[in-house]
């Protein structure tokens, strides 16, 4: 074809002032006093063959290297793209109206009970055909792509029925095929209960676990499966029918919990071996210990409790525990309307005492383990897909979450091509 465009197959970027979150050998994930280390190279080059990171180092050591593309990045920064492992970014329309709501003094769960929230959502969506879905949805996709997110999850959970969970999840399985951001897909069979159901919650339960989560798994739209577990939600017993029947169908839980109250949750969600349990403003002794013992990652949504006015998870105690912590933005139109990753650091670092370099680790390496992509994504490693960003100039990377409202990203590379 003479007029396709040529691909950019090899990318060398140099002069970085300096390269951030380096490593020679794979991680899992960072957890307790080693969130607080991050490993940099100045003055650095950065490599890229085929979309794979190929090579890096300090500019000294600079090997003769033949490039279709050159990128000087003096006075920049290179990051890794951030991994946002916790979002609703598909729907339909906004709710800003139940901002005014909250500011008159609601809570999240007295509005919810008014027939707003998630079930004003449900409600927006159902009056929604996919293709407009879809259009609204890949702009914040765009949107999120700008600010430096490289990987994002995005649940189901405003359909509520077979038909309408069906095309939220179908719109996730295109935005999949329509960009190069990596995208994971979860099935949030109960996010809330809806209003004719009312009553009947175990029948809901019943219909979300026979009916909806069969079809899901027919055509394939789901990594995994999620339960909102929380005060005036859905309970233990109910989050446990519905982990042991998407596991069958070989859906990894992830939990919604402990946002509201202290809710059993996080136990549920360890037993079950879930990948990540998010949300955790409520988290004592016992959900630290259970956590200590597990492979699940906890999962802080700083957006939320920023927006919400709810109180603040206790991080700095789970990190000295031992615990690893996840940082994601759980973009979402009721409570958290934001995908702004570099902002959510900023939060871990002034709502929750967080260390630059914690909110870096928890943003980056810690957030690909919380969708399970940590052996190809999350830092600046041989062999893993070359998503980064370059900043625009920078002092340090301490500068990142402390000018919390100045836009830092420059440019944003996917699969090692320039977005």
């Amino acid at each position: 074809m003479f007029n396709e465009p040529i691909k950019e197959m090899n990318l060398l970027v140099k002069n970085i002032k300096e390269l951030v979150q380096v490593e020679q050998t794979p991680v899992k994930w960072k957890k307790g006093k080693d969130m607080s280390s991050l490993s940099t190279i100045k003055n650095a080059y950065l490599f890229i063959e085929d979309g794979i990171i190929s090579d890096f180092g300090p500019m000294s050591e600079l090997p003769k290297i033949e490039a279709n593309k050159e990128i000087m990045a003096d006075g920049r920064m290179v990051f890794p793209s951030f991994c946002d492992s916790h979002t609703h970014l598909v729907y339909a329309g906004s709710r800003e109206i139940e901002y005014s709501d909250k500011i008159k003094g609601l809570s999240y769960e007295e509005i919810a009970k008014r027939g707003g929230g998630i079930l004003n959502s449900s409600r927006l969506l159902a009056s929604t055909s996919e293709d407009e879905l879809f259009k609204q949805s890949i702009c914040r996709i765009d949107e999120i792509i700008k600010l430096g997110t490289g990987a994002v999850e995005i649940k189901s959970g405003y359909g509520l029925d077979a038909e309408n969970e069906l095309k939220m999840l179908r719109v996730i399985k295109r935005i999949k095929a329509e960009r190069s951001i990596t995208v994971k897909s979860t099935y949030l069979a109960a996010h809330a209960l809806p209003s004719e159901y009312k009553g009947r919650q175990s029948e809901y339960v019943d219909m979300v676990i026979n009916e909806i989560l069969p079809l899901v798994a027919a055509e394939d739209l789901a990594d995994y499966i999620d339960v909102f577990c929380d005060k005036g939600f859905f309970t233990t017993e109910d989050t446990e029918r519905i982990l042991m029947a998407g596991i069958k169908y070989g859906l990894r839980p992830k939990i919604h919990a402990n946002e509201l109250d202290y809710s059993g949750g996080v136990q549920v969600g360890v037993k079950y071996h879930a990948l990540s349990v998010d949300h955790l403003e409520y988290t004592g002794d016992d959900e630290i210990e259970t956590l200590l013992n597990s492979d699940t990652m906890p999962t802080i949504l700083p957006g939320a409790a920023f927006f919400l006015g709810l109180v603040d998870p206790p991080v700095r105690k789970m990190i000295n525990a031992g615990l690893p912590i996840t940082i994601a933005t759980d973009f979402n139109p009721g409570s958290s309307p934001s995908g702004d990753m570099k902002f959510m650091m900023s939060l871990g670092t002034i709502k929750l005492k967080m260390l630059p370099e914690e909110v870096i680790n928890a943003t980056t390496i810690n957030g690909a383990y919380a969708m399970g992509i940590e052996e190809s994504h999350g830092s600046i490693c041989k062999g893993k897909i070359a998503n980064f960003f370059i900043t625009k100039p920078i002092p340090s990377y301490e500068f990142m979450p402390y000018a919390y409202n100045t836009k830092l990203v420059e440019r944003v590379f996917l699969n090692g091509i320039e977005q």
